[in-house]
């Protein structure tokens, strides 16, 4: 059986692009399986329909423990695309899609500020002062404070819970923003609107890779963009939270 995604009005380039990203997931040796992609064209993408499982803690276990194997088979760069892409990128939902850029940088603080944070800030309705908070956090983020040793990870880029399909064979990943990028920022959209089991699901992880000390003070930092995005499409109900997301990545 299949399941068809439709928007005759998708940007040129929109599902072609999560076609790509899945395919380019899916590649990682030993990683979370993926959506199989079976067709696609400008106004509709045709996967392979999942059978839906509650979550178990086993489960997320082998869910983080095959993340962690993706994030590890890696990119060519911070803000790197997915292999052979050459396309636009996208953020968001099926139906108001944000552009996403790319960029191969060697640092992912530079990345971070310049292809994440400035555009969707750009976008964004803030109030003084979070607007204040945001600005400063691109600061730091383009000094390099936030830079550490870890080599570009191959990230899904958009993993809130609504995207990892529990099944009876365990989480299967939908819906990429698909890129290079820091392994944190998959963990902090993880956490950012809950996921089951999210501590099985980091034990995992850290069963295949140790995360660097402090990674959960960095949460906040790497929720920002998600944040501001959700600013720009649903208002200023979110400002608070990405203010204080904003705040608390000031105070790293």
């Amino acid at each position: 059986m299949a399941y068809v995604k439709r928007n005759p009005r998708a940007p040129k380039g929109f599902f072609a692009c999560e076609a790509a990203g899945l395919r380019w997931l899916a590649e990682a040796d030993g990683g979370v399986p993926c959506a199989t992609v079976l067709a696609v064209d400008e106004a509709s993408l045709t996967l392979e329909r999942l059978a839906p499982s509650a979550p178990t803690a086993h489960a997320a276990r082998g869910f983080g423990a095959r993340l962690a194997r993706t994030h590890d088979a890696g990119a060519n760069g911070f803000g790197a695309p997915p292999s052979g892409w050459a396309g636009p990128g996208f953020f968001g939902p099926l139906h108001e899609p944000l552009p996403m850029t790319y960029d191969d940088e060697s640092s992912w603080g530079a990345f971070y500020a310049e292809h994440r944070l400035v555009p969707m800030a750009a976008r964004a309705e803030l109030d003084t002062e979070t607007r204040a908070a945001v600005e400063e956090v691109m600061r730091r983020c383009s000094a390099g404070v936030f830079d550490d040793d870890e080599l570009p990870a191959r990230l899904h880029g958009d993993l809130w819970s609504g995207n990892v399909m529990w099944t009876p064979e365990g989480v299967v990943l939908i819906d990429p923003a698909a890129h290079g990028g820091h392994r944190e920022t998959d963990l902090a959209m993880l956490a950012l609107f809950g996921c089951p089991h999210l501590d099985a699901v980091i034990g995992g992880y850290e069963s295949e890779h140790r995360l660097r000390e402090g990674w959960q003070g960095r949460i906040g930092l790497h929720q920002l963009y998600p944040l501001l995005a959700h600013v720009v499409l649903f208002g200023s109900g979110y400002l608070a939270q990405t203010r204080a997301a904003a705040i608390s990545a000031c105070r790293l």
